[in-house]
């Protein structure tokens, strides 16, 4: 059975059908700009869109930038607050004609890592962080994933730590590497303290720039930068909807609690 992944995002909600046995995307990614204001209704007319593009009669994983339980969108970030409390997963099922799974972004993207990336084989305890507008986190243990972590509002100092080492600091604040791998560190190694994980995964698309800032960190745990790029967040929702789909078939949930 072929899944189709979307990631929504602030700026842009892309999607493709994905190979779940190599995983990686079967097609070129299509993309639509994220409606502003990103209202509810607004945001589901697109993912419809997306499903029409690729004509696509299956299942679908979706990703949402909020913490997502039994489908409800508890919280809003860089969307309308309109979602909070909203039954999004009902909304974008309804709207697509079609079963819709849907997942936090960041859980998302760490199971893509943790099933075809740089988690691959890992059997401890895994911590990935996206560096973006925010701080998006997802913590696995024994490659199971505990969902909805927030660990980008640790308080570090009076500020969430994503105010302090997302990459959107940076470019605001116009640091250089070497200046923002230094709250980066402190933010690790506050993390490695609480949690004493095996390995750090570092994504987002400052990812894409590891070199310039990895070799700068100092924390004890290994970091290593996320391999998937752009396309984890859809990987990984198309994966998602793939286990919840057998699940569903036993009967128990795989995300929902």
């Amino acid at each position: 059975m072929e899944f189709l992944g979307i990631d929504i995002g602030g700026s842009g909600i892309k999607g493709a059908p994905v190979d779940l046995q190599e995983g990686g995307v079967q097609t070129e990614r299509h993309r639509i700009a994220t409606p502003q204001p990103a209202t509810p209704e607004a945001v589901a007319q697109v993912v419809a869109e997306l499903v029409a593009y690729f004509n696509w009669q299956g299942q679908i994983g979706c990703t949402f930038p909020s913490v997502i339980k039994q489908g409800v969108a508890h919280t809003a970030a860089n969307v309308d607050s309109g979602w909070i409390g909203l039954n999004a997963e009902r909304l974008f099922s309804e709207r697509c004609q079609r079963r819709v799974y849907l997942l936090n972004d960041a859980d998302a993207a760490g199971l893509a890592e943790m099933r075809y990336g740089a988690g691959r084989g890992q059997s401890g305890l895994v911590i990935m962080l996206t560096l973006g507008t925010g701080i998006g986190s997802a913590i696995f243990y024994r490659g199971q994933l505990l969902p909805n972590t927030e660990f980008g509002h640790l308080q570090i100092r009076g500020k969430d730590a994503e105010h302090r080492a997302s990459a959107r600091v940076r470019q605001e604040k116009n640091w250089g590497f070497d200046k923002w791998s230094l709250r980066v560190s402190e933010f690790l190694v506050i993390m490695e303290n609480l949690f004493w994980p095996d390995l750090f995964i570092i994504g987002g698309g400052i990812s894409r720039k590891h070199e310039k800032f990895l070799p700068l960190l100092t924390c004890r745990t290994p970091v290593v930068p996320a391999q998937l790029q752009n396309n984890a967040g859809i990987i990984g929702a198309a994966l998602a909807a793939s286990l919840q789909f057998e699940y569903d078939l036993q009967e128990k949930p795989f995300l929902h609690y």
